[in-house]
């Protein structure tokens, strides 16, 4: 382990993958990959939520981190990772008082999560089953935070000549299992099942 980080110090980082998850604490993605330093790019903020591109002067870090692996790292892969039991999503069905503006920029941030909230309602066969209505959420929310990854400019552009692949994970804290997103069909299926399998 040491002498592969004096490695990267010295020849600096190649990662090949950008790695968006949630800043849960129960969601560890060098523990869940079991990978080294260097091996991946990571993005965690409040529910894996990807915001749609914004050409402004304001602060955008989730946004700047996209840039950074997709056009000076080069990454070939983007990973977004959603997980079970996600505060973000399940706060999507509170409504939140500011509370002196304590919270304002998570009320806010939680608005990348409406149109989530609105097709799981619209496919949700009993929205008092929380349990049910929450995992869906989950599941949902990466589909869409999928498709803002495409208003990125350079995104779009690598990913229309080939150069990149951008993949919907869905981790289960209770046994550990990752899902994917299989966008041929729009359904999650193990990841085991998959080209890029474990």
């Amino acid at each position: 382990m040491k002498e592969n980080v004096q490695k990267l110090v010295k020849e600096g980082q190649k990662p090949e993958v950008l790695f968006i998850g949630c800043s849960d604490s129960r969601v560890t993605p060098d523990i869940m990959l079991d990978i080294n330093p260097g091996d991946m790019f990571i993005l965690r903020n409040v529910g894996n939520f990807v915001p749609p591109f914004k050409c402004d002067e304001d602060y955008h870090g989730s946004a700047a981190a996209i840039e950074y692996a997709v056009s000076v790292l080069n990454v070939k892969h983007i990973i977004v990772c959603g997980h079970s039991h996600c505060g973000a999503c399940q706060s999507l069905y509170i409504d939140i008082p500011l509370e002196e503006q304590k919270v304002v920029h998570v009320k806010k941030w939680l608005e990348l999560g409406a149109k989530a909230k609105e097709k799981t309602l619209s496919l949700i066969k009993d929205p008092n089953d929380k349990n049910s209505l929450y995992r869906l959420t989950e599941k949902i929310s990466v589909t869409f935070q999928l498709k803002n990854l495409l208003t990125y400019p350079d995104v779009k552009r690598r990913i229309d000549n080939g150069t990149l692949k951008i993949h919907g994970w869905y981790y289960k804290l209770e046994d550990g299992t990752i899902q994917f997103y299989d966008q041929k069909e729009e359904k999650f299926k193990l990841l085991e099942e998959s080209e890029y399998g474990k």
